[in-house]
């Protein structure tokens, strides 16, 4: 538990240093080559063929790495795990080498998208279930990634508010009425 406070701390220090430098396009360009160049070395490891690495912004300002090829499915992994941690991976090295934290999304094919898509329709429906029964909702245990998007997707609802209740592999989010 401490050292998960104490990784927290770390985080949340170099998100601040992050906001006081500024981000600049040419570090945003640095970001982009540097998570790109640690992508391209870890797809070695795969036997995946010819890949392309295409590279966005998106809606909330983050970096989204969308790989595009022929058998990717390996990537993906069982519902998305392998994904996870090959984002985890990137964003980790990323930040080490950067000095910094800057959100960094790996996608393979549009599957985090459409994954997105799914959790904003659940979460929509949640708050509606919330308002109307007048009781919270509780959301299945999910990953910081999809908790955040709940979160994002209800934040301008004045039916309900968001909170992420439990620990670790059962956190998940709590959809209340006001």
């Amino acid at each position: 538990m401490a050292e998960e406070n104490m990784e927290q701390a770390a985080e949340e220090a170099l998100d601040a240093q992050a906001e006081e430098n500024g981000i600049t396009d040419e570090d945003l360009d640095r970001i982009a080559d540097t998570a790109i160049a640690t992508l391209q070395d870890i797809l070695k490891h795969f036997d995946v063929g010819e890949v392309t690495i295409d590279e966005y912004e998106g809606d909330e300002g983050e970096l989204i790495l969308d790989i595009t090829g022929d058998d990717l499915a390996v990537l993906i992994g069982r519902h998305g795990k392998t994904l996870d941690a090959l984002q985890f991976l990137v964003s980790a090295i990323t930040v080490r080498t950067m000095g910094f934290r800057y959100p960094v999304i790996v996608d393979v094919e549009g599957y985090k998208n459409r994954q997105r898509e799914k959790l904003e329709s659940i979460a929509r429906n949640a708050a509606s279930k919330a308002a109307k029964q007048h009781r919270g909702v509780k959301l299945r245990p999910m990953t910081p990634y999809e908790r955040r998007i709940v979160h994002i997707a209800l934040r301008d609802d004045d039916r309900v508010e968001t909170a992420s209740e439990g620990e670790g592999a059962s956190r998940h989010v709590v959809v209340l009425p006001l």
